[in-house]
């Protein structure tokens, strides 16, 4: 009896951002174009060395103790686990291009907002995929609380935004996009 792993388990496994029931997984253009080349490289460079040295590990004998064949083995099930989720996110793609807001004052995908905090604290992010926002880089993902509170509001709004702490109240002071191409 063959059992299937549901879609989810390689995300959680992987400790990747799961993506809400039934949502398109937006994204930018050069999110979907750096997917898109880390899936090609998996599968056309890095897979097949890999392949190459566990057939030649396996061909030395003993694979029980064969630290080239079973690190080997390793590595291609993280290779086609990681190629399996890339295909998934990337078929759910919808690519966005958030240059078509350029002039806007109201948050929208791809929307980088500058906003200030009651305690006066000023804080900039720009509103991502899950797969391609960097919270290192004031990028986040448009399903984060942030995100979410942030979506659909103008310059000027004063938004509640729900954290563990408690609600914290903000402003709108800046929306901006990236100019069209």
């Amino acid at each position: 009896m063959s059992q299937t792993t549901p879609p989810e388990s390689d995300d959680e496994e992987l400790g990747l951002p799961a993506l809400p029931a039934g949502a398109r997984n937006y994204m930018t253009r050069q999110g979907y174009a750096a997917m898109r080349a880390e899936l090609f490289a998996l599968i056309d460079d890095e897979r097949p060395k890999v392949v190459e040295v566990v057939h030649w590990a396996a061909s030395n004998g003993d694979r029980s103790e064969n630290g080239d064949y079973l690190y080997g083995k390793k590595r291609l099930r993280e290779i086609d686990r990681r190629i399996r989720f890339l295909t998934r996110r990337l078929e759910l793609a919808e690519v966005v291009d958030p240059a078509v807001h350029h002039g806007s004052d109201q948050v929208f995908f791809g929307a980088t907002v500058t906003y200030v905090e009651a305690s006066g604290t000023e804080r900039r992010v720009t509103i991502l995929g899950i797969d391609e926002a960097d919270s290192l880089c004031g990028q986040v993902s448009w399903v984060s609380p942030i995100a979410r509170t942030l979506l659909k509001s103008r310059e000027g709004d004063e938004l509640k935004l729900l954290t563990p702490a408690g609600v914290l109240r903000i402003e709108v002071l800046k929306v901006s996009y990236p100019s069209p191409a």
